[in-house]
Formats: C-alpha cells, structure tokens, sequence
C-alpha cells in the first residue's frame, strides 16, 4: 500500500505542477500506526514529486492508544510538525458509549507527554453526547483547556447505523441525541474558549492566534488539493474526484500506472453552492462582491433574497459586503446555507 501510495502520487504529479503544497496531512483512519519510516518515506515522496514550501504544515492525525512515548518521540524527531488526536471524551463512560478503543487515563497520558514535544497539536471533542449534563461537559473542556493545546475540533455526537450506540438506543438503553442539548453545549464550548483566547475560525474549529489548521483552511478556502489513497478526495477548483475505496483494486490499478477514480465537473450553481456551504461556516464569510463578480447578477440577486429572513431574525448579517453569521445563527449555519443554496 505504502509503494502505491508513492506511485499514485508520482502518477499524479502534473496536476500541481503550477502549484505549491502548503500542507501535508496523513489522515482517513489512523496514520499513525504507519511504520516511522514509511512516513518518512511519504513525506520525502511528496517533496520529490511536488513544489513544497518551506516550511509546510505536516499533520498525523492519532487515537491515544497509538500514542506511546516512544512513538511521540519518534513523530517528534522527523518533519511531522503537527498532531491531531482524536481526544473525544476525558470521561471512561462517553469512551465507551461511543466505542472507542482508549480510555480516559490514556488520554490524559498522551497529551501529558505529546506536549513536551510537540507545540502544534489539535484535539478533537465530542459535545451532545446522551445524559452528559453542562457541568460534565464543561469539565472535559477545562480539562482539555488545561493541557495547554492550541487548537480544538469539536463535533456534535453523531449516531451511525449498524454501531453500538445505535443499538443501545434503539433497545432504550440510553436515549437519543437532543439537538436542543447539543445546541446547549456548543454555545458553552463558544464562551469558554473565546474567553481563553482561541478564535472560533469555523463551525467546529477553534485555533489560538496562528494555529489555525492551514489544511482544514485551504479546504474551507476554496484551494486546490489532491487526495491520495484508497476513498481519498481531490478539487482542482472545476471539479472533484474520488479514488475508488476498495484496496484491493486500488492496489490493482496502480500497480497497472491506472488512476483509480471518479470525476464530476462542476457546474456554476455546484461551485455557487460550495461556496456558501464553507463561507458561512468560517470567520472569512460569503463575499457578496465575489458571488456578484464570479456568478453574475442572478446568484446575487438569488442570495440577497434568501438571506434576507435570517438578517431580519439577527442570524446572518452582512459587515463591509461579507455575509456573515450572527453568533446565535452559527449552530443553525448548515441549515441557513442550505437554504441559501440555488436548485438549478
């Protein structure tokens, strides 16, 4: 998998010919187990096959489990820069609600030792989880806060078929998610982390002042990436592609020097679309000036009109031709986009 990963992206390499890479990021499971140098030698491919920065932000995402003293050590001592762990919880009971395969002393210990090493690290929560109360849900964020780490990625508690959770609830064990619970926990997780000096740059992100995610940024912006490995997504600005998620055939089609993937050009109301759907979910906001000079006057005509209801109900307003959300309209800001989006 490792030497397909290599071709996929010595296959790929002019489709960025005119571009710089700003940010490699090893995610879509867990990276970490990846052998030292194995990541070595991916980061290194992607230096010999593209234009990189100087200094890019080099990211592997990480479940606390994975991450032993060792291992961080080993992370530390090569070109990866930034972790991203996948935290979720400080308390045993939501780790196993949710089914994970760490628990709460081994959360602690990670961060414990990954921040001796490691300045960048981001750390994701889940808020919404069934009988969490605000007490416990503020304490997980002050336990988060007092590990010292610059950016947190929180999620609502999501509920998949097919998983324990889903079966718990169905048999009434515990009961469902409640949005108006969720939408509790996430204006509290709002005041307490802009009060200790992070920015909430989009929906689910929060960064210190130059922590911001560069990867995650580059997507909300709009900028071009490529997607390498098996279910992994490209955007080259007029369209998008996604490699086929079976390895065994991905295996196969690289090894024939076949690209693996699917292709949907977008269309002007698709990109008109994406556009609101990430402007509205970040600080940067839809600019009204670039709908009107990339669109036309349909589309702005067409946004103006719909947003219209949610500046009235003080959930969108528009400051200097950005259109923005209003603090209370950021939970709702997925639902508001799409009502913002156009049907044809």
């Amino acid at each position: 998998m490792v030497l397909a990963l290599a071709n996929e992206m010595a296959l790929r390499a002019t489709e960025f010919k005119n571009e710089v890479v700003e940010t490699i990021y090893f995610g879509g499971g867990t990276p970490s187990i990846l052998d030292i140098h194995d990541l070595r030698f991916l980061i290194d491919e992607v230096f010999a096959n593209y234009k990189v920065v100087k200094n890019p932000e080099i990211t592997v995402e990480a479940n606390p489990d994975d991450l032993t003293e060792t291992r961080i050590i080993e992370l530390s001592q090569n070109k990866i820069n930034r972790l991203s762990i996948g935290i979720q919880s400080f308390f045993e009971d939501d780790l196993k609600l949710m089914n994970r395969a760490h628990n709460s002393t081994e959360a602690k210990k990670c961060l414990e030792i990954a921040t001796q090493y490691f300045d960048n690290i981001s750390i994701d929560l889940i808020y919404g989880v069934p009988n969490m109360s605000n007490k416990k849900w503020l304490q997980n964020i002050e336990t988060a806060l007092s590990f010292n780490v610059p950016h947190i990625s929180s999620y609502a508690l999501t509920v998949e078929p097919k998983t324990a959770l889903h079966s718990f609830i169905q048999k009434g064990i515990i009961p469902p998610p409640e949005d108006e619970v969720a939408q509790e926990h996430f204006h509290l997780l709002v005041d307490k982390l802009e009060e200790n000096g992070f920015i909430h740059y989009e929906l689910s992100n929060f960064g210190k002042t130059t922590y911001f995610s560069k990867n995650n940024s580059s997507y909300w912006l709009g900028k071009k990436y490529i997607g390498i490995g098996p279910s992994a997504h490209s955007y080259n600005g007029i369209s998008r592609s996604w490699n086929i998620s079976n390895n065994t055939l991905y295996l196969k089609s690289i090894a024939e020097n076949i690209l693996p993937s699917e292709t949907e050009i977008l269309t002007k109301t698709d990109r008109y679309n994406e556009y609101v759907m990430t402007g509205l979910r970040t600080i940067w906001g839809i600019s009204l000036d670039r709908i009107e000079r990339e669109f036309g006057p349909k589309y702005i005509e067409y946004l103006n009109q719909q947003s219209a209801k949610y500046i009235e109900d003080h959930l969108l307003f528009v400051d200097d031709t950005i259109l923005r959300t209003t603090k209370i309209g950021k939970f709702l800001s997925d639902g508001i986009a799409s009502d913002l989006f156009m049907l044809n």
